[in-house]
């Protein structure tokens, strides 16, 4: 059985392979897939490794390890609260969800850079010591995205010529 369909809708035979309309621009694509999460232990070790860069928003601590080359790729992302901070799961867990959240929300900021970004691996860390609602965590993860490509994009650049 077909599915009914709006007369001014193109039927599936006429979309693109990923589901857009040809002859459209793409759609911006709010999506954290589980390839995008940063799990292996040895790339957890390498982001708090000696060779990575960080700085704080607070109350977000983001680090980063820099890529070789410019990507328009997603980077792998971490996203850690302390048990120290809040004892109970409930707590730790909500806030890593409105991290999470707005981590899905905003990443096309990092992503639509043009030329790409030079960030490998990113770990977004919850440092404050009281819960904090979506709005400020959002705001504060955007700032801190932004900061992170103006300090991604110093480091690439190369230096001025005397």
């Amino acid at each position: 059985m077909q599915e009914p369909q709006s007369p001014g809708s193109p039927s599936p035979r006429e979309r693109a392979p990923g589901g857009e309309v040809p002859g459209t621009a793409p759609a911006k694509r709010y999506t954290f897939p589980k390839e995008e999460h940063l799990c292996r232990k040895k790339l957890i070790e390498e982001l708090f490794s000696k060779q990575s860069s960080s700085f704080g928003v607070y109350p977000l601590r983001m680090v980063w390890v820099p890529s070789a080359t410019p990507t328009g790729a997603p980077p792998q992302v971490l996203i850690s609260v302390s048990k120290r901070t809040f004892k109970r799961a409930v707590d730790r867990n909500r806030l890593k969800r409105l991290i999470r959240e707005a981590y899905r929300l905003n990443k096309y900021r990092l992503l639509e850079q043009p030329g790409g970004h030079q960030v490998a691996l990113l770990g977004i860390i919850f440092t404050g010591k009281e819960k904090s609602p979506l709005t400020l965590v959002e705001k504060k993860l955007i700032s801190g995205i932004q900061r992170l490509l103006s300090a991604t994009a110093g480091a690439s650049a190369p230096p001025p010529a005397p």
